[in-house]
């Protein structure tokens, strides 16, 4: 069977029983789907990239379910005849599958994401593919697209600054898997209404109302001291209402030069949207973030 036969891949990808099946579907999807990026052709392309992210969530669902190796070279059993055969029955480690703990992690999260957002989230990773003009307008025209994940260099600096990331309110499964923050708040999970604690790392939606509202909540619960310091990644959009707040109460802002090349659901970088961004600095290591961001852009004191 080929690959590229979409319907056929779909229906052998939720027949199969085995790791190693699964992943050689995966393999082979992320091969094809190199091919058709190159080739320029963007339904394959996209038929691609669905086969390798629902082969990922089939073998997220294979791994939580699989005996688990819990220490030492045979999953916690030694040979009885003193050669180093590992029993028959000893569960299989990741190196045996040939996977590594990043795919792992990977696939066990995406696995536990809601069927209906998951269908969202592949909806939304194919029209980026063969509507370059729905992706293009993330950041300008508001199209109510919030699939968008922060480049990894952004997150590690954010990181630096505020020492941890604790909390990050507007997320989701997979960007966590990159931020790695102690509390993260789904659209499940509204965190507007959640608290927000320690070192807060914020990308909100860039769709109305919902950036004027995590804006409007990120100044309201970190001058109640609600949590102690924080970034705000968001369009520099200096006219809008609900940047201008913002501007005056940071500590720091730095305008990025150029556009970031945000991240899609299946981990490619998405293309640079219409519009430049800016990261506003909130708490006491202006220093840090000085040296962190100037790398990246022009960087300004707050006038507070």
């Amino acid at each position: 069977m080929e690959l590229i036969k979409y319907d056929a891949a779909c229906r052998a990808l939720a027949e199969a029983k085995s790791v190693d099946e699964v992943k050689d579907f995966r393999d082979k999807a992320k091969a094809i789907e190199a091919y058709a990026k190159q080739a320029r052709n963007k339904d394959m392309q996209a038929d691609a990239m669905e086969i390798t992210l629902r082969a990922e969530r089939r073998l997220g669902e294979l791994l939580a379910d699989a005996p688990k190796a819990t220490g030492g070279q045979y999953g916690g059993k030694q040979p009885l005849d003193g050669t180093r055969n590992a029993p028959s029955n000893a569960p299989q480690t990741l190196a045996d599958m040939g996977i590594d703990k990043k795919l792992s992690s990977r696939s066990q999260k995406i696995a536990k994401i809601e069927p209906a957002q998951f269908e969202a989230i592949i909806d939304s990773a194919r029209g980026k593919i063969t509507s370059p003009s729905i992706k293009a307008v993330h950041v300008s025209h508001n199209s109510g697209e919030n699939e968008w994940y922060t480049p990894p260099e952004i997150i590690e600096k954010a990181r630096r600054v505020l020492g941890c990331i604790e909390t990050d309110p507007a997320s989701s499964v997979i960007a966590n898997e990159a931020i790695k923050a102690k509390w993260f708040y789904t659209a499940d999970d509204n965190g507007l209404e959640q608290v927000w604690r320690g070192g807060v790392w914020m990308n909100p939606p860039y769709s109305q109302p919902l950036v004027s509202e995590f804006c409007r909540a990120f100044l309201e619960k970190y001058n109640a001291s609600e949590f102690t310091g924080g970034l705000v990644l968001v369009n520099n959009a200096t006219e809008t209402n609900w940047l201008q707040p913002l501007l005056i109460e940071c500590s720091a802002v730095c305008f990025i030069k150029g556009r970031l090349k945000f991240i899609d659901a299946s981990g490619e970088p998405s293309g640079a949207p219409l519009q430049g961004q800016c990261i506003l600095y909130f708490g006491n290591n202006i220093h840090v973030f000085i040296k962190e961001f100037s790398t990246i852009g022009i960087v300004m004191r707050g006038i507070q």
